[in-house]
């Protein structure tokens, strides 16, 4: 790679102008400056997906194991990515069996413990979940320990489940026993808190920018000029392609935005948030790309709702809840209804993982650099099983994961997925483990097929 600088750039460098800053991707002029164990183009960004109500199992499971297995119709979708999936059967949830005594929570508990593999209790003492036990290291090097991102509102008062209050079935990630991280759903609010911190505290300053309907581009335009003239065709290329893309993400919010506010009050949709879901999700989805491009953070969690979570899935074909619809008692019709959804969400899925594929990162692509866990706390949603729980694993782990497989293991704990991960972003299994009632067993083999 030939350098043209004398000096590299600095990593955490920004783009500043009146009253905002925009943090810069990765650069090939910013490499030089890495200390050992903090350069992007070898950390690994983590990403956490999940779907409420379980999905119809034997549309997504392949009937063959090993390398050899063929898409299923829900999968079929991801079919371009197949060499960078695991498919994962046999994972239990299984801290989210019930204990004697305990009442309801039959959606509260496998969400609770997805990511903790801690039995949840009603008082709501849980423990740290995975990404945020990635978080508490990766994010010493980044502006963001972590994000987290929902399609639905957490402000939403839900149902509780038994004695669970609907606090357990609205996130994914705990920062502690008794901290529960919300998920944001406003695309608005995602892009400030990634592109667009004022310098000032003043809310006024926030109001006026809003008012101007101005791009956070138009404000940092000197320096955009001034760091184009220092760089060499490559990075230009590269910083060019990144600013398009935050400036159409700008200008999709605000369209969304001008939507809404022409929308008839019952529907009740907050400022910033799409009509539609596919285009609320690709929304999100093209933030989270722009996060890890950025590396303002290398941990995101994503829920596509909470649990019983119903939706709007009208644009698909389906009028029922997706919540209601998983209640299907074998009504062919209501199956259908989830089968759709299945089929929709994997499709979206499949916008953000050619977003990651499409984007340079150092030597590969941010697909190439992260590990992916997409999947549920749940299976059958009619029966509210949280045994073999539907799981993939994508992306390449910068050069820790091998894909192109579906294996199938022998009724083990989900948590021992949680515990590979953490050895493979190079984190300590034992120091997740001290003072935990986890119920991880030992680290999952991903390689035994």
């Amino acid at each position: 790679m030939t350098m043209i600088f004398k000096k590299a750039i600095a990593r955490r460098t920004f783009l500043r102008g009146v009253g905002t800053t925009l943090a810069l991707p990765l650069l090939d002029g910013m490499v030089p400056a890495f200390a050992a164990g903090s350069d992007p183009a070898q950390a690994v960004r983590t990403l956490f997906m999940y779907g409420p109500n379980g999905r119809i199992m034997k549309n997504w499971t392949p009937t063959i194991d090993g390398s050899g297995w063929e898409m299923t119709p829900t999968l079929e979708p991801l079919a371009p990515f197949r060499d960078q999936m695991l498919i994962l059967s046999g994972l239990d949830v299984k801290a989210a069996d019930p204990w004697e005594g305990e009442p309801g929570g039959v959606h509260a508990r496998p969400c609770a413990a997805y990511l903790t593999g801690i039995h949840p209790k009603p008082d709501q003492a849980m423990g740290i979940s995975v990404d945020q036990y990635i978080a508490k290291e990766f994010g010493k090097h980044t502006q963001l320990g972590s994000l987290e991102i929902s399609m639905e509102s957490s402000e939403r008062v839900g149902a509780a489940d038994g004695a669970y209050s609907d606090s357990y079935s609205k996130t994914i990630a705990w920062r502690g026993p008794e901290t529960p991280l919300p998920m944001e759903h406003n695309p608005r609010k995602v892009f400030e808190r990634l592109l667009g911190e004022n310098q000032s505290t003043d809310p006024a300053m926030r109001r006026r920018i809003v008012q101007k309907n101005r791009s956070i581009l138009d404000f940092v335009t000197g320096e955009v000029a001034r760091l184009s003239a220092e760089i060499g065709p490559s990075d230009r290329a590269k910083l060019n392609e990144y600013l398009d893309a935050v400036r159409d993400i700008e200008r999709r919010i605000q369209l969304s935005e001008e939507q809404a506010s022409r929308e008839m009050p019952e529907m009740e949709r907050p400022a910033g948030k799409p009509a539609t879901v596919e285009e609320h999700a690709k929304l999100m989805f093209d933030l989270i790309a722009l996060a890890f491009q950025a590396d303002l953070t290398r941990v995101i969690t994503f829920m596509w709702g909470s649990e019983q979570h119903e939706g709007d899935y009208r644009e698909i074909g389906v009028s029922d809840g997706h919540h209601a619809s998983s209640h299907h008692a074998g009504q062919a019709y209501m199956i259908e209804n989830c089968i759709k959804v299945d089929a929709f969400h994997s499709r979206l899925f499949a916008h953000l993982l050619d977003r990651l594929r499409s984007t340079p990162d150092g030597e590969g692509t941010l697909l190439d650099h992260s590990i992916i866990v997409y999947g549920s706390g749940l299976s059958d949603g009619m029966g509210h099983v949280h045994h073999d729980v539907p799981t993939l694993l994508v992306g390449g782990g910068a050069g820790r994961l091998k894909g192109g497989s579906h294996i199938r293991y022998p009724r083990l704990p989900l948590s021992n997925l949680h515990l590979k991960i953490l050895e493979m972003v190079g984190l300590r299994v034992e120091d997740f483990l001290d003072n935990r009632y986890s119920d991880a067993t030992g680290t999952l083999d991903i390689l035994s097929i």
